[in-house]
């Protein structure tokens, strides 16, 4: 447990997606509200000046300035002072990996596309000058440059794209009165068609989104510019805690994060949105309080998903689909084959410049020389598609980066001389050859690519393609096991409390792919899965896919139904831009950039006729009988998730029951809401963990309790510092299926237990006394008791 979580703690986060349509004004009529929730704290998306209209804030242009269109500082100001009115602070999201790749509106970038490399703000972006000869290419045109020259205009220093809001570019000082193409090649930019960015770009992005680019955060004085004014409102109290975006794309995370620590005086709650996987651990030696929770979202998505279901469910799938196994049938397969087609397609202008990068070194060193050039981009290649996490780091890099990946990266050599590449492509990844500057920055830039193609191949290819459950597809989540046994939680849960205690911890976030309770309805299929396969052909018309009810797949008929099973009441102004989304990203039948308007066409018939129309669910739905234990999974999660070790997040609306699609549908702006049996639920938890922070901090104790009898495994139970009881249900309707608790009950820790959800009930505690589970469980599907 590092320094940070020794501050003043949140006990419980709201995050509000701000906008121009809800700026920090309307925020500050909210407070009043929040805070009678019992949070501690309002969380904050970007604030920070960003491209105008922008609906999400990450694009930002000046990281110096508060954003005018959400109130500017003045407004942010004001939002504290009147949070701080009713007990609550301000957590804000830092964008350091990236930028606006506008140099309309980026100024930064506008003097450094006048100015060249010799600008004073050069240092801000990672540019590879000699890459381009001298020139940063800017793939913004909608065509090949002989094709949009003629709408190329040049005033008052400025170089511009007829059309509305047409790209605008300063020009170089003298070149103004040129002849048109010598202008253009005069310039420290050179203008090219979008398609370009695959192979030719010379600056890092963001993923593959060429409209951000990325910033050297490792430069000191990058550092102290762009935190000037986090800095300041830090000092000033107005923010107390920071949410740290995509830390796996800076050069240097550890070396960012001691640099923030250093700057915000140790005063702030720092989180990173780290996407852990698997068994990893978050680096024991970086500064922070821990993740933004998507670890703890895959722990308890889990707990509520039955494990032998799961298998079956995924036999009917393949079954149904008739998926090849690398394109959707099995999933570890379709992970790999996704990554070899982002790191051959959409990151192959990154793999060229690490590929530059290699060629530098063993040219400068005997003891490396006479590699191929195409030998090294193999290894490249070869070795990122096998690493099994977003990251390498230079600590503990070679758990990742190991022998065997090195073995099978070297199955794609038929020279075995020529496979020693990989040997040297891991030696530099993993810094055995020097620290030198060329050194790091091969190191940084594999270990950046690396972040860059898990995001894309995991969670934007493979979690479209691989569909059985769609609620395990989500982010930090594993779809090849989707399912956590009541140990492992628990066993998980200790780790929190023993090593970060004030880490965070979602269920749902401005990006899941789908909400909670979108998910919880999914997972409960987990539970029945021959009862969805009778669905499914209900909806379709047979039971191998071939009909699929006018689908144009039946990849995309089982999608849409699971879809739209868990939304729950037909929409198709809802499901079809979603499901148009999957389809895209999954790229088997259309995609972004070459997108097949005849099969998006009938993806959207097919949508409007069937899943947008026909309930699945509800009193008119051939799944009414699911819906108790829909309930019984969302008020379960959502208990355990707030308390937990950890602080809890709610994102915006999920106080109450919430359901929302992928991005924007899930980026709406927040609205007030009646209450429901989860707000009731919310309520007690979060004005519990305010008034009592002891109890859930980091000198508080998690223990797991156990029950004795027949239904035993359908209880998960625990106590917080023997003083809160938590205890659900899970797996509700396969515990219905074989006869209920029966006589199946939980011994209480010693004394009084008063229920806070039930104000009448109390409970005696110790082995004399076990507590039946049909009593505990009598009013609702969970309970929360505090020893009196």
């Amino acid at each position: 447990m590092t320094s940070s979580v020794q501050r003043a703690l949140p006990t419980a986060t709201y995050r509000l997606q701000l906008g121009p349509d809800f700026p920090f004004a309307a925020a500050a009529r909210a407070a009043p509200r929040l805070a009678g929730l019992g949070i501690s704290h309002l969380h904050l998306s970007p604030v920070w000046e960003a491209v105008p209209g922008s609906a999400h804030g990450y694009d930002v242009t000046d990281p110096r300035r508060v954003r005018a269109e959400l109130g500017g500082e003045d407004g942010l100001r004001a939002l504290a002072a009147t949070a701080r009115e009713h007990g609550l602070g301000l957590v804000l999201d830092l964008v350091p990996n990236h930028m606006a790749a506008s140099p309309r509106h980026n100024r930064v970038l506008w003097e450094v596309l006048r100015e060249g490399p010799e600008s004073p703000y050069a240092r801000w972006f990672d540019i590879d000058w000699a890459a381009g000869d001298g020139r940063v290419l800017l793939p913004v045109l909608p065509a090949r440059l002989p094709d949009v020259r003629d709408r190329l205009r040049v005033a008052d220093g400025v170089l511009a794209l007829d059309g509305p809001q047409g790209p605008e570019f300063p020009l170089r000082a003298g070149t103004e009165g040129l002849p048109p193409d010598e202008l253009l090649d005069a310039q420290w930019y050179r203008l090219g068609w979008w398609r370009l960015a695959r192979t030719e770009l010379n600056y890092r992005r963001f993923f593959t989104v060429s409209d951000l680019i990325g910033v050297r955060m490792e430069d000191p004085d990058v550092f102290a510019a762009t935190h000037t004014k986090v800095r300041e409102l830090v000092a000033d109290g107005v923010v107390e805690g920071l949410r740290i975006d995509h830390p796996d794309g800076l050069a240097d995370p550890e070396g960012y994060l001691s640099r923030l620590e250093e700057a915000t005086g140790g005063r702030c709650w720092i989180v990173v949105e780290k996407i852990l996987t698997g068994a990893e651990q978050l680096p024991g030696a970086w500064p922070v309080a821990g993740t933004t929770g998507y670890d703890a979202l895959r722990q308890v998505d889990g707990l509520f998903t039955d494990a032998l279901g799961a298998d079956e469910l995924a036999d009917i799938y393949r079954e149904f689909t008739g998926k090849a196994g690398d394109r959707g049938g099995y999933w570890e397969a379709t992970v790999r084959r996704a990554a070899y087609k982002v790191v051959t397609h959409e990151l192959a202008s990154e793999i060229v410049a690490l590929t530059r990068s290699a060629g530098r070194i063993c040219a400068a060193e005997p003891a490396l020389r006479d590699h191929a050039p195409w030998a090294l981009h193999t290894a490249i290649r070869e070795l990122l598609v096998r690493v099994p996490v977003y990251r390498p780091y230079r600590v503990g890099g070679e758990r990742v980066l190991t022998a065997e990946a090195a073995r099978g990266a070297k199955a794609a050599f038929a020279v075995p001389e020529e496979a020693t590449a990989v040997d040297v492509v891991r030696g530099l990844a993993l810094g055995t050859y020097g620290d030198g500057t060329e050194h790091r920055a091969f190191r940084a830039r594999f270990a950046q690519t690396a972040s860059a193609l898990r995001a894309k191949s995991v969670e934007d290819t493979a979690f479209y393609r691989y569909t059985p459950l769609l609620s395990a597809n989500e982010v930090g989540g594993d779809p090849g096991r989707p399912a956590v046994s009541p140990d492992e939680f628990h066993a998980f849960c200790a780790r929190l409390a023993r090593d970060w205690p004030a880490t965070g911890t979602v269920l749902s976030t401005h990006d899941t792919k789908r909400s909670a309770d979108v998910r919880a309805g999914i997972a409960v299929l987990s539970q029945c899965p021959e009862r969805w396969a009778e669905l499914l052909a209900e909806v379709t018309g047979g039971t191998d896919g071939a009909d699929s009810a006018a689908a144009p797949d039946p990849h995309l008929a089982w999608t849409a139904w699971q879809t739209a099973f868990g939304f729950g009441s037909p929409d198709p102004e809802r499901l079809g831009p979603a499901l148009l989304k999957s389809v895209r990203e999954a790229g088997l039948h259309t995609n972004w950039t070459e997108p097949d308007a005849g099969y998006e066409r009938a993806v959207a018939d097919f949508v409007a006729a069937g899943p947008g129309r026909i309930p699945l669910r509800g009193p008119d739905g051939g799944a009414a009988g699911l819906e108790p234990h829909i309930r019984a999974h969302v008020l379960g999660a959502t208990l355990v998730q707030l308390t937990m070790p950890g602080v809890p997040e709610l994102y915006q609306n999920t106080e109450r029951e919430y359901r929302a699609l992928v991005d924007p549908d899930n980026r709406a702006p927040f609205a007030s809401g009646p209450d429901d049996d989860k707000t009731v639920v919310v309520r007690a938890a979060l004005r519990l963990r305010r008034e009592h922070p002891e109890l859930f901090g980091p000198a508080g104790t998690y223990t797991p309790l156990t029950a004795t009898g027949p239904a035993a495994r359908h209880c998960l139970a625990f106590a917080r510092t023997g003083r809160v009881l938590t205890a659900v249900t899970r797996l509700s309707l396969l515990l219905a299926e074989t006869g209920g608790w029966q006589d199946t009950t939980l011994v209480l820790p010693e004394g009084r237990w008063a229920d806070l959800l039930d104000d009448v009930r109390e409970f005696t505690g110790g082995p004399d006394t076990p507590v039946k589970l049909t009593e505990l469980f009598e009013a609702r599907p969970v309970t929360l008791l505090v020893r009196k």
